[in-house]
């Protein structure tokens, strides 16, 4: 499908006065002749179809994905906290002056996801009368646009807790009380979401894979499906929406309880067989781990194991439809706007190009998340330096892939994982790729971003305000084209991952069995493995001052979270995790610290810096339904807390 197609303006200029873009419920008049036109023929079909692509929340955008710098996995500096996910992150959103509001939508970005539900039952009321159309093709239209209805409907649950689920469109001619409607219970309303998913799997509508690369790539695909309702079981077994006795008080116009109160342990195993039965599908269609031997087919270099390797896991997330991507956005791509902010200068400059140049930073709370290179945790390893971590070390000829030789640099920057070299740049810190200079790997340019050189304050306000950068957002094929601009190649934004999908089976299978086993092992070893890493249970006991840590359901449920936080580090994933799992109140209250960027000198600069003090209570697990919302709708119930 191409991406000129999936543009709201042109949908509402084809149905002016048809579909409000940003009400809540709103109703489409009866004005059949524009309807008719709409449905007319294929070509007006299948742009109503990429209208209601259209309608699937932006993930690479700060303003538009609450789970972007929400959880403050991700941040940027204090001249730009006033941007929409700043303030979300800082805790100021409210029901007056709802922040990222996907109940009711703010603008064609942040798109009402009830207007995008009333475009899918628009689009099911009426493509069956499209005469020029097979019904092969129809049914696969059908089964799109049930998926994106699912999709849309578990992403407001994500966000909202219990919702109202639009199972069809309301008209004029109809009673006012059809548009006043309860929120439904949890339960109700992630069965709802996975009887869309179960009609469109019984269907058999969706192709395997996506043979039309040229035309079709975006649309969803027989996995799609698989991985979607593997995901919505899991998330439906998570503490949050399983036996979540702290909402006992958070009761429906009935005064029952909108959350279960007894915790069903039997979620965990339809989990478990969804997650295998997704992973057998992905498999079936060509989907697995990207490998280094993808990243030699598209890289014309030679490399040594080690900056391949690097490569390799950063290209996962930006080579653009590598067997690793179930399915991306192309309709909201990760393009110029989105990929500036994570770039670092690597070399000096007299101007900037536009856009805020190197603003998105990673806080230490994500940066010692990752493991050292033994594949344990930083504080467990009982070979890595923690106590001393942020004392100076000169870079050595052992680690000049990694970090400058004679350079200096913070110890905690030294002998981790190689997913910490994939996905952060830092000053010092070797960033191969995304530069027009002709050099040997041992010269890879750097960042330099003690105050006054070049990668730090270029112009006032666009600084990186950690020291960090998350360098696994930049395409390999972005590039400084010379000291002052940058050639940009957007990609689809990867939703859907297998390693992703792999990670959900090792959390469901270890929570629906006494204890973990190998089954448990070989998934999340499997994503392990791939970044050079040993197995779990190997690991641990050689290296860790838990040793059997492994060997336990609690201990291994850490363990995957862990492994979760760092695999898909700055995705937009860890705010919907943490906040599942019911971790957010106990981690997500902290301060949100980095270097001193202000340091001339490197013992100036690497010194922890308090940037944010993060705050998270219990009332912000949920999202406030927006005051406008209220006064429309009487019968709605505000969550907890707003």
């Amino acid at each position: 499908m191409k991406k000129v197609i999936i543009k709201i303006a042109a949908f509402c200029s084809m149905l002016a006065g048809t579909v409000s873009c940003n009400k809540y419920l709103d109703v489409v008049p009866d004005n059949i002749a524009t309807i008719e036109h709409a449905f007319s023929d294929r070509y007006q079909a299948m742009k109503f179809l990429a209208t209601c692509y259209w309608g699937i929340p932006k993930s690479a955008g700060w303003n538009e994905n609450p789970a972007m710098l929400g959880a403050m996995e991700l941040i940027f500096n204090r001249d730009k906290r006033t941007d929409g996910g700043m303030r979300f992150a800082l805790g100021e959103n409210s029901a007056s002056l709802a922040i990222t509001n996907y109940w009711s939508g703010t603008s064609n970005m942040v798109r009402s996801l009830y207007a995008g539900q009333r475009d899918c039952n628009t689009f099911l009321e009426n493509i069956d009368g499209v005469r020029d159309i097979n019904k092969y093709e129809k049914d696969r239209m059908k089964a799109e646009v049930k998926l994106i209805k699912a999709y849309l409907n578990f992403y407001l649950i994500q966000y909202y807790g219990p919702i109202t689920p639009l199972r069809k469109n309301t008209s004029l001619t109809e009673s006012t009380e059809g548009i006043r409607v309860y929120r439904e219970k949890i339960d109700d309303c992630f069965a709802y979401v996975l009887q869309l998913i179960n009609e469109v799997i019984a269907s058999d509508a969706l192709p395997l894979s996506i043979e039309s690369k040229g035309t079709e790539l975006g649309r969803f695909t027989r996995p799609v499906a698989y991985f979607l309702k593997a995901k919505v079981l899991t998330y439906w077994a998570s503490p949050l929406f399983n036996g979540n006795t702290d909402y006992s008080g958070f009761v429906n116009h009935e005064g029952a309880p909108f959350f279960n109160q007894k915790f069903e342990p039997s979620r965990w195993d339809s989990a478990a067989n969804a997650c295998r039965k997704a992973i057998e599908i992905c498999a079936a269609a060509g989907h697995r781990l990207y490998k280094i031997s993808d990243y030699e087919a598209v890289n014309s270099k030679f490399l040594s194991d080690t900056t391949m390797l690097i490569n390799t896991l950063r290209s996962s997330v930006t080579q653009r439809w590598n067997p690793e991507i179930i399915w991306a956005n192309s309709s909201y791509p990760a393009n110029w706007n989105y990929q500036i902010t994570a770039l670092a200068r690597v070399e000096g400059g007299t101007s900037t190009p536009s856009g805020n140049t190197g603003i998105l930073s990673v806080p230490l709370s994500t940066v010692e998340q990752f493991y050292s290179d033994k594949g344990v945790p930083i504080n467990e390893d009982v070979t890595f330096p923690y106590s001393t971590r942020y004392n100076i070390r000169v870079g050595d000829a052992a680690h000049n892939l990694f970090i400058a030789q004679n350079e200096k640099s913070a110890s905690m920057n030294f002998d981790r994982e190689m997913r910490f070299y994939s996905s952060l740049g830092f000053d010092r810190g070797r960033w191969y790729g995304n530069t027009h200079l002709v050099t040997t790997e041992e010269n890879t340019p750097f960042p330099k971003n003690r105050f006054g050189e070049f990668s730090s304050v270029f112009n006032p306000g666009e600084y990186n305000a950690t020291g960090y950068w998350p360098k696994k957002l930049v395409s390999m094929n972005t590039t400084w084209r010379d000291e002052n601009s940058v050639t940009e190649e957007s990609y689809p934004y990867p939703e859907m991952r297998f390693a992703d999908l792999l990670l959900l089976c090792a959390e469901a299978l270890n929570e629906s069995k006494s204890a973990p086993d190998a089954e448990v092992y070989r998934y999340i070893d499997s994503v392990r493995s791939r970044a050079g890493l040993k197995g779990v249970v190997q690991s641990w006991a050689q290296y860790s001052n838990q040793p059997n840590k492994p060997l336990s359901k609690a201990g291994m449920r850490q363990i995957i979270q862990q492994e979760r936080r760092i695999e898909l580090a700055g995705e937009g994933v860890y705010m919907w995790d943490s906040n599942r799992w019911k971790t957010s109140v106990r981690d997500r209250n902290r301060p949100i610290q980095g270097w001193n960027v202000n340091g001339r000198e490197a013992e100036e600069y690497y010194s922890v810096t308090t940037v944010y003090f993060q705050r998270f209570s219990f009332r912000d697990y949920f999202s406030p339904i927006p005051q406008s919302e209220m006064i429309n709708n009487p019968l709605l119930i505000q969550n907890p807390g707003w």
